[in-house]
């Protein structure tokens, strides 16, 4: 049976990160016992913890590639649920390929061992929609091909199908969820790894001019933070295992409106760049989120309510100085 969260010792790897962190803000709000985060801090934050540390959770910087790490920490603490949000940034593929698709195998890989050993009962294993490449049909639901593009994405696809290979050969109770692009609070804005969103607002906040990467008619189904870790929670409890599900919103926009919009919201009237499309670079992403709104109840933030609420934050938070 599959341990509640209510109550449960839980591990998040990666959970200093971007959505990691507000995942742990989430299960410490739904009455987990004890919150342990493993980050090795490579786009992680101490910070994005502030509010976390302060309610008891315990974070060890480290790296959950290493087995001997992982296996340190689970010395310490007794796990009930592992929540493994560790990655490196898709942008990162282009600078070291290799590493950026080593990360996700290895610490799936890592975690499914110990899963057969029966050091913790139930995963939940962050995918994403890169996995599926540029959209052949749309909207795209859980049964569309895999036909990643970069290292990045190659590796996750790797990763859910190594997991439910494990399921399939030990009975493991393990799932998989696939966000879409997310944006909101504590998104990394510093240098080339940055979302399109949070970099934009850094530009504009430091005087300097938007960029767009070719057409910009590419598009992204973006969804807030927020959303993603409440439906997460919901879905703790309904998953089957091995089975995977799109976490998105009701559409897809183009990458030049999300300009458009951030500078509009931040008062921009200046020049936006174009520069040369990157490589592998998905063109259409339009999500069907029929699988999920049959199974949680399924509130969306409106893009423009959560883009302001973003961009607030990053006001705040990068300001002329960053």
């Amino acid at each position: 049976m599959r341990p509640k969260i209510s109550g449960s010792s839980i591990l998040v790897t990666g959970g200093a990160g971007f959505i990691g962190s507000h995942l742990v803000d989430k299960l410490l709000a739904e009455g987990a016992m004890h919150v342990i985060v493993m980050d090795n801090m490579f786009l992680g934050s101490e910070a994005n913890l502030s509010d976390a540390l302060k309610k008891g959770a315990v974070l060890y910087k480290d790296d959950a590639e290493f087995a001997a790490s992982l296996k340190y920490v689970f010395e310490r603490h007794p796990i009930d649920i592992v929540f493994n949000a560790a990655t490196k940034a898709l942008n990162y593929s282009f600078v070291n390929p290799s590493n950026a698709f080593d990360t996700n195998v290895k610490v799936i890989l890592n975690l499914l061992e110990l899963q057969r050993q029966k050091a913790f009962k139930t995963l939940c294993h962050f995918s994403t929609s890169e996995v599926y490449g540029t959209a052949i049909y749309e909207p795209m639901d859980e049964k569309h091909p895999i036909n990643p593009t970069t290292t990045y994405a190659a590796g996750k696809a790797a990763a859910d199908i190594a997991l439910q290979s494990y399921v399939r050969m030990f009975d493991l109770d393990a799932f998989i969820i696939r966000p879409f692009n997310n944006y909101g609070p504590r998104q990394n804005y510093k240098g080339y790894l940055a979302g399109v969103i949070p970099i934009t607002a850094w530009k504009i906040l430091n005087g300097m001019a938007p960029e767009i990467h070719g057409t910009g008619e590419q598009t992204r189904d973006f969804i807030y933070v927020l959303d993603t870790v409440d439906a997460i929670v919901k879905l703790y409890g309904k998953m089957l295992t091995g089975d995977s599900v799109n976490i998105s919103t009701d559409g897809q926009i183009a990458i030049k409106e999300v300009i458009r919009r951030v500078a509009g919201i931040m008062g921009y009237k200046g020049q936006i760049l174009y520069k040369e499309a990157r490589k592998s670079d998905v063109q259409c992403h339009n999500a069907s989120n029929a699988k999920i709104k049959s199974m949680i109840e399924y509130p969306l933030t409106p893009f423009d309510k959560g883009l302001q609420e973003t961009l607030a934050w990053y006001r705040k938070h990068i300001g002329d100085t960053a």
